[in-house]
């Protein structure tokens, strides 16, 4: 059920236009002072972060002493900022002055080495503003880490201002944490990018060589469009200092190379080759290599089609160099997993969805499909147990919908029902199911899903990605459909399985269990307890592009009427339809 439509988004601008302007006055007056023995030691020291929202708020704006300027991170969890004090200090204080996008649950640490990181300060009531927080802690890094916004956004920081004195003891030399076998750690991540060219246009926006290196598959760097479609290309990375390389990975667009060179440098001058190939594959390329050096080149010397080259991830691994610490992946479900969210539908007769569970997503459809969706008018509980999707013949006043060939009109012919828990409730891996019964009839489309959070803050669809777990057409309810959408397969294209059911029963008849079991190795799809379907994340990388789904994602319940997929109703179609949902849960 594939969509380009944000649900329940407000312009942050309009939202947070206030609180920012206050906060910024505040800034500029209240940043309390230390004690006398103490020194700011994170002014204008390096500085690296989880992300940026882009260019205009990177992460030196925190702690350059300007009350003016911020950094402000991508919209998710958990993010991060951390700043180099250049050796071992004793930190007695840290001024965290937030923008109005704050973090409600975050932690101040600090590391000796910029790997092994020890909480001097936590809390999950952060209330923003000018936060002075007491503190007793060494280390040579200090860092914020956050793990919950408080707002849809991301986190924003005007200043994060470090004050204590500086020998704390000896400043070890830094430990790599292990990320594959022998040691090696990825060494790539957040380091900064050269490359032949780059594309910033309406089919690759701001696809600059730092996207290859951000652990994003849905991000990536492209050779110029206009100057950049020609033979050689290349891009490369600066780990910081000397490193052993031992293995590289490439996740290529469909515009890759089929012949290239991996190299390393200790210069950005002198490059020799530590992998050569002719027959490039594309896709995902899982490279051994043994070399030394501060920098590693992709050198590409023939394109395998007409455009240029790029690469959604370019990562290095071994020892050495001056890593950064990425945020840690998401961890697995438990095993055996718990129920931490559900919905049993079991309020009184005429009852709408619990609005601390569901928003509902009104308006017109997409997919050009026929119906208005309405504010929850078109679903309610059914007093024995069931929550009741709507679709029904009815016109909107004012709407405007793809033209009915029933009606021959522009105005939307029907209503139904599209909530989703964007905002009240988002998760990363886990079992999802639902007990539902679909309706028959031409034109009618039920669906089950997912969409990736990031989509409410701004990442359009598909690059945030969707998990769909129950579609049928009413047309044919014998047959059922589950599918992943991703930047690189989506729509028609997308990764996905339909089963039917055996002899005469189709899916109208009676409730049914879909559900999805999901994590870091990909989605086992099952019916009623019987796997009917597997997306392998590793098979998906290597054959069909990158793996988007190891972020949060949030639910989505509608009944659509009419679409691209579905065809439009025809007189044989009743109205009205109902789908009728007895639970939703979800397992970690």
């Amino acid at each position: 059920m594939h969509s380009s439509r944000s649900p329940g988004r407000h312009p942050r601008r309009l939202i947070l236009l206030v609180a920012a302007v206050v906060t910024l006055i505040t800034s500029l007056s209240v940043i309390p002072a230390a004690t006398a023995a103490d020194t700011l030691l994170s002014r204008g020291r390096p500085v690296t972060a989880s992300s940026a929202e882009n260019a205009v708020f990177p992460a030196a704006a925190a702690v350059d002493g300007d009350p003016g300027t911020r950094w402000s991170s991508a919209f998710s969890d958990p993010q991060w900022i951390q700043v180099d004090l250049g050796e071992v200090a004793t930190v007695t204080q840290v001024v965290l002055n937030w923008e109005a996008a704050y973090g409600r649950a975050f932690q101040i640490q600090t590391s000796r080495d910029g790997a092994a990181w020890t909480p001097i300060h936590s809390t999950t009531t952060g209330a923003g503003g000018t936060q002075t927080l007491a503190v007793s802690g060494s280390g040579r890094y200090v860092r914020m880490y956050g793990t919950q916004r408080a707002t849809q956004y991301g986190y924003s920081l005007w200043e994060l201002q470090v004050y204590g004195t500086l020998g704390g003891g000896p400043d070890p030399t830094p430990t790599p944490t292990p990320t594959v076998p022998g040691g090696d750690r990825l060494l790539s991540y957040g380091r900064a990018g050269v490359a032949s060219s780059s594309q910033s246009d309406q089919n690759c926006w701001e696809c600059t060589p730092a996207r290859a290196f951000d652990r994003d598959p849905a991000s990536r760097w492209a050779t110029s469009s206009t100057t950049g479609w020609v033979d050689p290309g290349w891009i490369y990375v600066d780990l910081g200092a000397t490193a052993q390389i031992t293995k590289v990975v490439l996740q290529w667009d469909p515009a890759y190379a089929k012949a290239f060179q991996i190299q390393v440098s200790p210069d950005a001058s002198a490059w020799t080759p530590i992998y050569s190939t002719t027959a490039g594959t594309g896709f995902k390329q899982t490279l051994t290599v043994s070399g030394s050096g501060r920098y590693v080149r992709m050198y590409g010397t023939q394109r395998a089609t007409p455009y240029g080259y790029s690469l959604w991830e370019f990562q290095v691994y071994g020892t050495g160099g001056a890593p950064i610490t990425p945020p840690p992946l998401p961890p697995d479900p438990a095993d055996p997993p718990r129920l931490v969210w559900s919905d049993e539908f079991n309020g009184a007769a005429g009852t709408r969805p619990d609005a601390a569970k569901w928003t509902a997503d009104p308006g017109t459809g997409p997919n050009n499909e026929l119906e208005y969706y309405t504010d929850h008018d078109n679903a309610a509980m059914d007093g024995a147990g069931s929550l009741v999707l709507e679709a029904r013949k009815e016109v909107t006043a004012g709407s405007t919908c793809p033209r009915d060939p029933l009606s021959g009109s522009g105005t939307c012919q029907y209503t139904s029902a599209r909530m989703n828990t964007g905002g009240t409730f988002e998760f990363t891996y886990g079992r999802v199911e639902a007990r539902v019964k679909v309706p028959k009839g031409n034109g009618l489309w039920p669906a089950f899903w997912m969409m990736g959070a990031d989509f409410r803050t701004g990442r359009p669809w598909p690059y945030n990605g969707e998990i769909d777990i129950l579609e049928v057409l009413g047309k044919d309810v014998k047959t059922a459909y589950s599918t992943v959408h991703a930047p690189a397969y989506n729509g028609g294209g997308g990764v996905g399985g339909s089963y039917r059911l055996p002899g005469d029963a189709d899916f109208s008849d009676d409730f049914h269990v879909w559900a999805a079991d999901w994590d870091s190795k990909g989605i086992v799809y099952t019916l009623d307890g019987r796997t009917v379907f597997t997306v392998d994340k590793a098979a998906v990388e290597a054959t069909r592009g990158p793996w988007v789904f190891d972020h949060p994602f949030y639910i989505i319940l509608n009944l659509a009427v009419g679409g691209d997929w579905p065809g439009p109703p025809d007189a044989t179609t009743p109205f009205p339809r109902k789908m009728l949902v007895d639970y939703v849960r979800v397992y970690r």
